[in-house]
């Protein structure tokens, strides 16, 4: 029989109580995203198209699957469920998280975010990539700069040719 610690109110064991655990947390953060994925849905309006599949059916699908994800991953948290630690030959599970890296590609993405409508998505876009290259321990900066570059203009021709939809041109704007 296992006795509680009452310093941080785990048994003496090592099981931490369902209500505390990451796991739990992690399950509530699914469940409540899909639950906004759908509520964000519900204020998209337009046509459908020729399949009869509109703006809507995609975001629909994701935000359900999530909600069925999230409500099953809660189930089976609650039910003692919880995740094994990785057991690879080349992850060290006991290594510390890299937040320097967490932080940069934050920072990366957010300077993304404020420069996309002023640059448009093709520069935007091509320093996106860029950053996260070095970020992410690229070495060859000249080829990163060119792979950036070739999936900036590539993402931003599949969607605004491809799939008709609108992304920001930018300084670009009637060059592209």
């Amino acid at each position: 029989m296992s006795v509680p610690d009452e310093r941080n109110d785990v048994t003496s064991r090592g099981v931490v109580p369902s209500w505390r655990r990451p796991e739990l947390a992690l399950a509530l953060i699914v469940l409540g995203l899909g639950v906004f994925v759908i509520a964000g849905t519900a204020n998209v309006a337009a046509a459908a198209s020729t399949l009869g599949l509109g703006p809507r059916f995609f975001p629909l699908l994701v935000g359900a699957a999530m909600i069925v994800i999230g409500v099953c991953y809660v189930v089976d948290v609650v039910r003692g469920g919880h995740g094994d630690p990785e057991e690879s030959e080349d992850v060290d599970a006991r290594a510390p998280a890299d937040w320097r890296g967490v932080g940069l590609v934050s920072v990366i993405f957010l300077i993304f975010a404020a420069l996309l409508d002023l640059l448009g998505w093709v520069i935007a876009g091509a320093l996106l990539f860029f950053g996260l290259a070095l970020a992410l321990g690229a070495r060859d900066r000249l080829r990163a700069a060119v792979v950036a570059i070739i999936l900036a203009v590539a993402t931003y021709l599949a969607f605004v040719k491809g799939l008709g939809v609108t992304l920001p041109g930018g300084l670009l704007s009637g060059v592209i």
